[in-house]
């Protein structure tokens, strides 16, 4: 029902929006002379802000083109290096670029898509071999593809590091950082030939029982039936995924948004003076973030719900009792695998000491296989985004990178 009156809502606005979006082209087109007036200014400004929030935001696109190596600009070309149903591996292919390290960057599949990673790609292809896990959104997979749940999303990630490996590097962003540091263990356990010879978790809920946040305290005071019955629905027509029961994105944004929805309000109103005042650069990277931040996707239900038990009611990973298709998940077994942590110090969704909690449980791993970074005054997106990523955590995480290669 849930799914169907946001369908429904977003039809009935429709009209509207599209007048929206005239009225805004009309009063911001050069021929007009009303355009050059204050009046004009603001009722383009006022048009653009209605039609931006009651717009649909389909899937971002990656658009990188170039990078640079060794001072010369290198084109890059993406191509889909593997295919599965819930995820395609993606490969920034460097024209004739240098044998650097080879690194998957594992995205969160917890509401928006893998461009969210734009910065974080672009910031290491110089220096690095990059793919990453471009995951589909569940309503445009047909229910009978079969469903998909956190044991699946352990079998994804062993099935692209075997692809990859030996020689491969793995990167987990907050919410995989559960999956993958299980996935190594597997492998590593079976003594798996291609396990990574780094792993780095950055932001991840490890163990949510260290300095809780409000969203791990929302999660733990609720219980699955409450999740089930009160954020999980069906996919209605005529999305390809009809009958897939599902998380929708638009939910999660929803909490997203509430979270911090002084900041966010406040940024629409700045907004709107830089259309008045004509700042065309400060407006165009508030549509640049919000096109990204505003574009979800919808989860399998089966996945958050396995996912939300695991990581927030059972701390199964944290208290070693974690199992993936009756295997046990013995990160004891991870010997070879050097591993890395990050941590913002202002992170509002992975506190402080959640992400580290995973180098207690390694302890098969010597010293010098042991990293932590804890990157001051950035929150949870600024780990991997933005000034402080590439200036100060990515010179960190290379050269950990390089010294395990």
């Amino acid at each position: 029902m849930l799914y169907h009156l946001y369908d429904f809502q977003h039809a009935m606005m429709s009209p509207v929006r599209l007048t929206a979006e005239a009225w805004q082209h009309m009063f911001s087109h050069p021929y007009m002379p009303v355009a050059y007036t204050r009046f004009g200014r603001a009722m383009a400004a006022g048009s653009e802000l209605f039609e931006r929030a009651t717009r649909r935001y389909g899937k971002p696109q990656f658009n990188i083109k170039t990078t640079t190596i060794d001072g010369a600009e290198v084109p890059i070309r993406v191509v889909t290096a593997a295919r599965t149903t819930f995820c395609d591996l993606l490969h920034f292919v460097r024209e004739g670029g240098r044998d650097d390290p080879k690194v998957l960057i594992v995205a969160p599949l917890s509401g928006h898509y893998a461009t969210l990673l734009r910065d974080t790609v672009v910031a290491m292809l110089p220096n690095h071999d990059v793919y990453i896990t471009d995951w589909i959104n569940a309503s445009a997979v047909p229910v009978s593809r079969g469903q998909f749940s956190l044991d699946d999303y352990v079998d994804c990630i062993v099935e692209f590091l075997e692809l990859l490996g030996p020689e491969i590097h793995v990167l987990a962003v907050c919410q995989p950082s559960v999956p993958v540091l299980a996935a190594v263990a597997l492998m590593s356990a079976d003594g798996n030939p291609a396990v990574p010879r780094s792993m780095t978790l950055m932001g991840g809920p490890i163990d949510t029982r260290v300095n809780p946040t409000r969203v791990n305290r929302m999660a733990t005071t609720r219980s699955l039936r409450w999740f089930e019955r009160m954020v999980i629905t069906t996919v209605p027509l005529p999305h390809p995924g009809f009958m897939r029961r599902v998380y929708p994105g638009f939910i999660q944004l929803s909490g997203f948004m509430g979270m911090n929805l002084d900041r966010h309000v406040g940024s629409a109103l700045d907004h709107f003076r830089h259309l008045i005042r004509g700042d065309g650069e400060s407006a165009a990277g508030h549509r640049r973030f919000y096109d990204e931040y505003l574009a979800v996707m919808d989860l399998p239900a089966e996945f958050f719900l396995q996912t939300v038990r695991i990581a927030f009611h059972e701390h199964s990973l944290a208290r070693g009792t974690m199992v993936s298709r009756s295997r046990p998940i013995e990160t004891r077994a991870i010997r070879k695998t050097a591993l890395m942590t990050i941590e913002g110090e202002l992170d509002d969704i992975s506190a402080v000491g959640q992400t580290y909690a995973a180098h207690a449980l390694c302890p098969g791993l010597p010293a010098d296989k042991h990293k932590h970074h804890l990157q001051n005054g950035v929150g949870h997106f600024g780990i991997f985004n933005g000034r402080r990523w590439r200036t100060e955590v990515l010179p960190q995480l290379g050269d950990f990178i390089r010294a395990n290669a």
